[in-house]
């Protein structure tokens, strides 16, 4: 009989290799043997997320932070779906949630910058890039957010900038091409 934890390692090899329909038996099979593992939980929410099953991966990722309420991954993966599904107000709720539990989280910090400019907030959409940056000097989405950022509160400088320092990283073996 396989533990819990091989169930979820098996488990996340199947999502990483986009087949999360084949890993969530696995998840719920890990979840009968664990079922106050909120990590399971988590992965649970996220193989569901990526099938698009949003009001599952909803239920699990709130079951998982019943369990463990500073899961930061949880509720920035519930933002997401909310940001997706249009809850611009819940996704910003989430991500301010995550953030509150882990602070130094450049993907959250680009995730409600990306929120705040599709909002046309882009005085509060740079200071999230900023700090994403600032947290990851090489994260190539926050550096091409944060230079269109610039470029829309007229300050071409700091995008020119920005642009620079996404050229020498394109140039350093980063496809321009993949984002």
């Amino acid at each position: 009989m396989e533990t819990a934890a091989e169930l979820n390692n098996s488990a996340i090899a199947l999502t990483e290799a986009n087949q999360p329909f084949e890993a969530i038996p696995l998840f719920r099979e890990a979840l009968v043997l664990e079922p106050e593992n909120p990590l399971l939980w988590l992965n649970l929410g996220i193989a569901q997320q990526k099938t698009g099953e949003y009001s599952s991966a909803i239920e699990s990722f709130q079951h998982s932070l019943v369990i463990d309420n500073g899961l930061s991954e949880a509720w920035h993966s519930m933002g997401l779906i909310h940001y997706e599904l249009n809850d611009f107000s819940q996704a910003e709720k989430c991500y301010r949630s995550a953030l509150s539990n882990n602070d130094d989280d450049p993907k959250t910090w680009n995730n409600l910058g990306v929120l705040y400019f599709n909002q046309k907030n882009y005085e509060e959409a740079r200071n999230c890039f900023e700090k994403s940056v600032c947290l990851c000097p090489q994260f190539h989405d926050a550096l091409v957010n944060l230079r269109d950022t610039c470029r829309e509160l007229g300050d071409y400088r700091a995008a020119a900038e920005f642009e620079r320092n996404i050229s020498s990283l394109d140039h350093d073996g980063r496809d321009s091409n993949s984002r």
